[in-house]
């Protein structure tokens, strides 16, 4: 963003570019990301529990297949609430980046081009996550009902083929989110100090 614009926000700038030490949006995405994965990881080894069941026996661990189930929902509901924040530091951090234009990131896209596909992926992925968490919501509605209840299997195998699909574009995506910040330097302390010409052996004391 065009420094005189980052002036009439009346904030100080740090040596990342942001004014706080440590940027906040990748570290909800790791928060997001675990919440999700969990989730869904833990409704797949339910709905596979039967197959598995001999295993926990062996290992005489005390579970019941509705525990996975249960761990599954919570994870996906608390993914869906922290990706919010997640989407809004992004935008917000994106906002103060200044990127640099004569750079091209590993899959040949520049840096602004990088930043405008992560920034829609990112929206793109919320909506994802909210419809999952509607569905995984409504699966657990109807489970629930007694004269529905003629399985103990929870969700449906679409909904997992679902899950798996979402997290390969979240791979896709954090790629991005990673070539912003390892390629080009974006809110990256020592890649920025270099760029000003400074010795991060003296700065970074």
């Amino acid at each position: 963003m065009n420094s005189e614009l980052i002036d009439q926000l009346n904030v100080q700038l740090g040596a990342n570019g942001l004014p706080y030490t440590i940027p906040i949006h990748p570290n909800l995405v790791h928060l997001t990301l675990g919440l999700f994965i969990i989730g869904m990881t833990f409704d797949i080894v339910g709905v596979l529990f039967p197959f598995q069941k001999w295993v926990f026996k062996f290992l005489a661990i005390t579970v019941e297949r509705n525990n996975f189930f249960e761990v599954g929902w919570y994870n996906m509901l608390a993914s869906s609430i922290i990706t919010f924040f997640t989407v809004a530091a992004g935008f917000y951090e994106m906002l103060l980046a200044t990127p640099p234009a004569d750079m091209k990131s590993a899959w040949g896209l520049e840096a602004m081009e990088t930043m405008l596909w992560h920034g829609v992926g990112g929206v793109f992925l919320l909506a994802v996550i909210v419809v999952l968490t509607i569905w995984r919501g409504w699966q657990r509605f109807v489970w629930s009902k007694q004269e529905y209840k003629q399985t103990d299997r929870e969700v449906q195998w679409s909904y997992l083929f679902a899950g798996v699909a979402v997290m390969l574009i979240m791979y896709i995506h954090g790629t991005l989110g990673a070539q912003m910040a390892a390629e080009f330097g974006i809110h990256n302390t020592a890649d920025r100090l270099l760029r000003l010409g400074q010795d991060l052996n003296t700065t970074l004391k």
